[in-house]
């Protein structure tokens, strides 16, 4: 392979809007993660387990709280697992969380477009779970697999999981093909492909 196919391959791609910024598509809302102990409900939401200072464990889904004695728990389930119970009407094992150790994936209100300049590493606090901003897939360097929106004008697309990396299309279009996450984790359990879309790179970001 020539060096000069190579080096192009091996770059990142470029910003189809850095000249024209206000031509770049508006950014999803973003995910807000909120304490489980707030009102909020909670079966097959989103959430993610832990402990402040020790770390977070997400790809989980919740059922409605239990209140056993004086405690509360919330029954927790990984996400492929909760997936196979709803489409199949299957039982599993789901164990009990004490609540004050679960947090919970809210959708954001939308805020304006703009990307904030890159100052390198970015620290967190340790107390609670934090997710990133929404990031447009044209800017990461690797996709397949990871939970995606699709904006259309106001229109957001969510539970959708992209399943090729980017390639160059039929028309051009730099594209990725995507999901829907219910098909993509049946893909793993029962064989079958997924249906997929071709989607321009452009109008997906990183949830």
């Amino acid at each position: 392979m020539p060096d000069e196919v190579r080096r192009q391959m091996s770059n990142p791609l470029p910003d189809p809007f850095a000249d024209h910024p206000d031509w770049a598509p508006q950014p999803p809302r973003p995910i807000e993660i909120v304490p489980a102990t707030g009102r909020v409900e909670l079966r097959g939401r989103r959430v993610l387990v832990g402990l402040p200072g020790l770390g977070w464990r997400a790809d989980l889904r919740a059922d409605e709280r239990v209140v056993q004695g004086s405690r509360t728990y919330v029954p927790v389930i990984p996400e492929h697992e909760w997936y196979r119970a709803e489409a199949e009407q299957v039982e599993v094992f789901a164990p009990l969380v004490p609540v004050e150790r679960v947090w919970v994936e809210t959708v954001g209100e939308r805020r304006p477009a703009g990307r904030p300049a890159d100052t390198g590493i970015r620290l967190v606090s340790l107390d609670a779970p934090t997710r990133r901003p929404p990031t447009p897939v044209f800017e990461t360097d690797a996709v397949t697999g990871r939970r995606v929106v699709h904006v259309t004008g106001t229109s957001e697309q969510r539970d959708l999981r992209a399943v090729t990396e980017t390639y160059s299309g039929a028309d051009g279009d730099i594209c990725v093909r995507v999901a829907p996450e219910l098909e993509w984790y049946r893909w793993a359990w029962r064989g079958q492909a997924p249906t997929t879309l071709e989607v321009p790179v452009h109008l997906l970001w990183l949830e």
